[in-house]
């Protein structure tokens, strides 16, 4: 995780945003610089190496002449890093990064005007306050979608309704406990989880924003991760390592990613997702371009084929998310007619996006206080 964002004052975030000065975007594309670096999410950009029906990358670079380099990064705040390190052009951020790197002056505002497939984006999307702030349009929307409860139907013969089963300690429908058989995310993000379960369990308390939480709120939301502590078997950040936890090390319920359920279900793993009673957080993550992007013309074309129908459509098959452009749903074969439906395209409305929890002045808790004491509880203190 970046120690150096987790120690900034994100207290003062709203402020710092509202005056970051960046440099005016560009009044028109020229020719491409011959490469472009991308940090992504694991599964984000394939070029048909890991399956050859899967390649959004191969066709783009025969356009455009811009070699695509991707680094992968597992974290919300290993991309955030890896920003502030500088090098690379553009990177795929949730909610809970973007507001950061806006914040940091990490990433410049872009002009939609030059990137002709804007006018297909999904009108719920295109407004989001993850990525418009001040006036500016900071970034491409890419791919949004839940983060869903995973479980083993064999452990499971009845779908879980609740995320009781990964949060309290209790026996499971096959008779033994869940203790060392559950997940959670290695992310501080997972406290807005957390904090919706106890919306949910204890409404006296009165959470309203997941992700603004008052000093009483958040009290009561820690108690509910430590004491989950002695269940987990691992947090995990790795896609490929918790789908290994579940075929071999007995793990049996735990966040998800619809992306790791559809590839243990394509392995004829018997997982399934369910949407809990209580809600579910998500992600709606954006492609932004970097404040000293050395090829920003690359990206400005990457970023303008990203929506293209077919490209959304393919990755959403591929990760189990679901498009920004709502032709995506129809234009792709891999995701056929139904994709769209199964990854929970109509669960936009009650779905708890990602964002940066931010103090205002002292009145809920902060960011950095959130990754201080996640840490901390994932340590097991």
């Amino acid at each position: 995780m970046s120690k150096k964002f987790a120690r900034s004052s994100l207290c003062a975030l709203g402020m710092t945003i509202m005056t970051a000065q960046a440099a005016e975007p560009p009044k028109a594309i020229g020719e491409g610089e011959g490469r472009l670096d991308i940090i992504a999410w694991p599964g984000y950009i394939e070029r048909g190496q890991t399956d050859k029906n899967y390649d959004w990358v191969t066709q783009f670079e025969k356009d455009t002449g811009c070699a695509v380099n991707v680094k992968t990064a597992a974290t919300s705040d290993e991309m955030v890093s890896l920003m502030a390190k500088g090098g690379y052009d553009l990177v795929t951020a949730s909610g809970d990064a973007s507001l950061r790197l806006i914040a940091g002056k990490r990433v410049q505002p872009i002009n939609p005007d030059l990137i002709p497939n804007w006018k297909t984006i999904d009108p719920r999307i295109v407004k989001g306050a993850w990525f418009n702030v001040g006036g500016k349009v900071y970034g491409t929307p890419y791919q949004w979608g839940p983060n869903l409860l995973m479980y083993n139907t064999k452990t499971f013969p009845t779908p879980p309704d609740s995320w009781s089963v990964v949060f309290v300690k209790q026996d499971l429908p096959d008779g033994k406990t869940n203790q060392g058989r559950v997940q959670a995310y290695d992310g501080p993000i997972y406290i807005a989880d957390a904090a919706l379960f106890v919306k949910a369990t204890q409404p006296a308390l009165g959470i309203t924003d997941p992700y603004q939480l008052t000093e009483k709120q958040y009290a009561a939301v820690l108690k509910v991760l430590r004491e989950q502590h002695a269940l987990i078997h691992r947090y995990w950040h790795d896609t490929t390592v918790q789908m290994s936890d579940f075929k071999n090390e007995g793990v049996v319920a735990s966040s998800a990613w619809p992306y790791q359920a559809n590839a243990l279900k394509a392995d004829n793993q018997p997982i399934a997702t369910v949407f809990p009673k209580e809600g579910v957080t998500g992600w709606a993550d954006t492609t932004m371009l970097h404040a000293e992007a050395k090829h920003p013309m690359c990206a400005y074309k990457w970023m303008n084929w990203s929506l293209t129908p077919k490209l959304q459509g393919d990755l959403a098959a591929w990760f189990g998310s679901l498009p920004v452009v709502a032709e995506g749903c129809k234009a792709s074969t891999l995701l056929g007619d139904k994709g769209c439906e199964t990854n929970g395209y109509n669960y936009f409305d009650k779905i708890m996006f990602w964002k940066t929890p931010i103090a205002e002045g002292g009145k809920y808790v902060s960011y950095s206080r959130w990754t201080q004491d996640y840490i901390a509880i994932m340590g097991g203190r």
